[in-house]
């Protein structure tokens, strides 16, 4: 009678990798009429004004990035679509609209600035009547990035 005899030998390890990514720093720029920084506290308008407001953003870290920009609109903490309450200028030359972000179309270099988002606004009256006389209008510019390096 023979037996046979089977052995695994296993062996267990762990290995640690640490992974680090560049910071990214940036800032939206905003400048009205004469590029002056662009009202905090915010502008009187009416329908069928066209308003100077130059929305680009800025590089403040030492690694270049890919840049997407979320525009959203709004009265009084009420999401609108852009047709019920502005128009914008965009180049989509330079900016191309995906999913509801507009995607810069070039690298931001560290330390640079975007050419602008957009330059104008205008304000469009569909859906404002007598029920938004001392509304507040908002026009919320939200951007995010990611490092190009690996």
């Amino acid at each position: 009678m023979s037996q046979e005899a089977l052995i695994y030998y296993t062996t267990l390890g762990n290995a640690s990798n640490v992974i680090t990514s560049g910071e990214i720093e940036m800032q939206i720029v905003e400048k009205g009429y004469g590029d002056v920084e662009y009202h905090q506290e915010g502008i009187y308008v009416m329908p069928g004004d066209i308003v100077t407001k130059r929305v680009s953003i800025r590089s403040l870290c030492d690694h270049p990035f890919y840049l997407r920009v979320k525009i959203i609109y709004g009265i009084n903490s009420e999401e609108l679509s852009a047709e019920d309450c502005f128009k914008l200028n965009i180049d989509e030359s330079i900016w191309h609209y995906h999913d509801g972000w507009y995607y810069y179309n070039g690298i931001v270099e560290a330390g640079q600035e975007t050419p602008n988002v957009f330059s104008q606004v205008e304000i469009v009256g569909n859906k404002m009547d007598a029920n938004y006389i001392g509304k507040t209008l908002q026009l919320t510019v939200l951007a995010q990035a990611v490092q190009r390096e690996n």
